[in-house]
């Protein structure tokens, strides 16, 4: 039996409504919380992007010079509505870059002997979806990865067709908004 698993990028509150917030991915969240109520708990990673208070002086913050998601700050937390439906059981990871590694690994050893599919919801979909969903097709060769499209927003709506098209042609499934039936949801 395939097991299900979903990956919630980034949806932290300097994404949404603070620092780099937009209407696009405020418009995500409803979807994004409607995905998470769809999935075992114990079957959701969600990445948060984790810097520290000398950001302006990584060459992140040089070529995107605006402070956000500082460990601990206020942008850094996750989204309200997200942090409400999500259980305990939920596995948080904090990444350092654009994408993470441990997640790879981890998603990796569940892997061994099991058949997986794993889903990428979340932001921003032109920088850290895509290059998580890259590393992730990278690590996991033969496992089935879906990115939702109507979950998931970019920086422009441009960039995002971008990413999107990009994901695509490294088998990566876009999908348009699939909204699992219950049965499915476990």
């Amino acid at each position: 039996m395939t097991e299900r698993f979903l990956i919630v990028v980034d949806m932290q509150r300097d994404f949404i409504d603070g620092a780099l917030g937009s209407e696009m991915a405020k418009a995500i969240v409803p979807g994004v919380v409607q995905k998470i109520k769809e999935y075992d708990p114990g079957r959701i990673f969600v990445t948060r992007d984790t810097h520290f208070e000398n950001y302006l002086n990584t060459l992140e913050g040089k070529k995107l010079p605006v402070v956000h998601c500082v460990k601990d700050s206020q942008g850094w937390q996750l989204h309200p509505e997200i942090e409400a439906v999500l259980s305990k059981e939920a596995k948080i990871i904090d990444k350092y870059t654009f994408g993470s590694e441990r997640l790879a690994d981890e998603l990796y050893q569940l892997s061994l002997g099991r058949e997986l599919e794993i889903e990428l919801v979340g932001l921003c979909t032109d920088i850290c979806v895509v290059s998580n969903a890259l590393l992730l097709r990278a690590k996991l060769p033969e496992i089935v990865i879906k990115v939702d499209s109507a979950c998931c927003a970019g920086v422009t709506e441009e960039s995002h067709q971008a990413a999107l098209k990009t994901m695509s042609m490294c088998q990566i499934d876009v999908t348009e908004g699939h909204l699992a039936a219950p049965e499915e949801a476990i």
